[in-house]
């Protein structure tokens, strides 16, 4: 009677874990179907035999080396595999010679370059005309984002594959796998096997050192004894790379919504991950200027106060000021009013160019100054009956231009009627009509 062959046929016990359970087909690959299914972009290169050279990126642990080997077994391309940390020139060089011997017979190469954004400039370039004719289907792997790490004429000549960091059905599915090659369940109680799941943070590779740990333990191991016997992935989280810039990016966006609550979850993964504290607040105390504004003038008070104490205490006591200080942001009103003024201001006066002030506002502290008109005609506004004298302050020549628009949020809103105020005034030339009613000047409101 045949049987059907099993994917663990063939087991060297001397081997990790990790690379026992290595997949032998595509279809084993978990995680990866929005890429390796039949109708996927990467599944239909299959089918056809024909594959574009591509840079895979995604996450430690999410099988970017074992889809490049599969790839070549599939299509039958010799695989020669590089790391771009301990390779260089002479490799490729090595690797290039061959694969043109190679195709002389007929044979197709694909070149896996592991940490490909390892490669500086030229290194890459070294690809680029193998690439271009067809000597080597190049198939690069990189945990970095390729747009700022991997130079334009390369990216060119590749297509971006993204991979998933595996979620936990397909964590669920490896462990099964384990546990059929293990010949026997974990020694775990369902809270443990549940935190077993948390703590890979999606790296199957991790995944599987944890059981290796794990499996012979004396069962049943809660969630407690498994946090002692093994320890908890570090967070995937790069304080110089794109982790840094899109969790800052997550953090800015959540409070700019005004949702208090995502907003302290991207400061606490920041924090977890090891990010400067400091780096945070600089960036707070930004967003409160730019977000913000006017619309709630103590917003950048109390990002420069979380920024201060943070400053006095250190970690983890003046974390909390940085966490209070979001939390206020978050919850603030928002305008970009004074952020869009101040951009059409300065793009008027590069338009302007050196316009004179008005000789009204001039001060004219010599005789020839004097004689010349500087502040002939000035008024003191405080001395006026409104306190507004609705003079000209813009250059002579240059039409006055509104730039600022507060919104109706806020303290915005008393701004808006004072300058509408204002602007009645200066309509009907500094008027004597009363000021306008201190209640609207009050705090800020949502």
């Amino acid at each position: 009677m045949n049987r059907t062959p099993s994917l663990f046929d063939v087991d060297d016990v001397s081997r990790p874990l990790a690379d026992r359970l290595r997949p032998r087909t595509l279809r084993d690959v978990v995680g990866q179907d929005h890429l390796l299914a039949p109708d996927a972009p990467i599944g239909r290169m299959v089918e056809a035999h024909r594959l574009a050279s591509m840079v895979l990126w995604g996450p430690p642990g999410c099988g970017k080396t074992t889809i490049a080997r599969l790839l070549a077994e599939q299509t039958d391309l010799a695989f020669e595999p590089l790391s771009a940390t301990f390779s260089g020139v002479a490799d490729l060089r090595k690797v290039f010679s061959a694969a043109q011997r190679r195709r002389e017979i007929g044979q197709g190469t694909m070149l896996f370059v592991d940490e490909i954004h390892r490669f500086n400039r030229a290194q890459q370039d070294s690809f680029l005309p193998y690439v271009e004719d067809g000597t080597i289907v190049l198939v690069g792997a990189t945990t970095e984002n390729p747009s700022f790490e991997l130079n334009g004429a390369l990216l060119s000549r590749t297509q971006v594959f993204v991979l998933k960091r595996l979620d936990d059905g397909a964590l669920e599915t490896l462990i099964a796998r384990a546990e059929d090659l293990l010949g026997a369940p974990l020694p775990l109680t369902d809270d443990a096997r549940q935190a077993l799941v948390a703590m890979a943070d999606g790296d199957g590779r991790y995944l599987l050192n944890m059981i290796e740990q794990v499996h012979a333990l004396p069962g049943p191991v809660d969630a407690a004894a498994l946090a002692a016997a093994v320890q908890k992935r570090a967070p995937q989280y790069d304080k110089g790379q794109e982790g840094h810039y899109n969790l800052i990016s997550a953090l800015h966006k959540a409070m700019r919504g005004s949702d208090p609550d995502a907003a302290l979850y991207w400061l606490a993964r920041m924090l977890d991950g090891g990010e400067d504290p400091l780096f945070i607040a600089r960036r707070i105390t930004r967003f409160a200027n730019e977000d913000i504004g006017m619309a709630d003038p103590q917003a950048v008070q109390q990002a420069l106060a979380a920024w201060d104490v943070y400053e006095r205490l250190g970690s983890p006591e003046g974390e909390l000021a940085i966490a209070q200080a979001v939390v206020y942001l978050a919850t603030a009103p928002k305008s970009i009013g004074v952020y869009r003024a101040f951009n059409k201001a300065r793009a008027a006066a590069k338009r302007t160019g050196s316009l004179m002030p008005p000789a009204h506002i001039l001060n004219a502290p010599t005789r020839l100054m004097k004689d010349l008109g500087y502040g002939d005609g000035y008024q003191y506004d405080p001395d006026t009956d409104t306190g507004f004298s609705g003079a000209n302050y813009f250059p002579e020549g240059m039409p006055r231009e509104t730039f600022y628009q507060p919104t109706a949020r806020g303290y915005e809103r008393a701004i808006a009627e004072r300058l509408a105020y204002w602007a009645q005034l200066r309509a009907a030339g500094g008027s004597s009509e009363p000021d306008p009613p201190a209640a609207s000047a009050k705090g800020p409101d949502a």
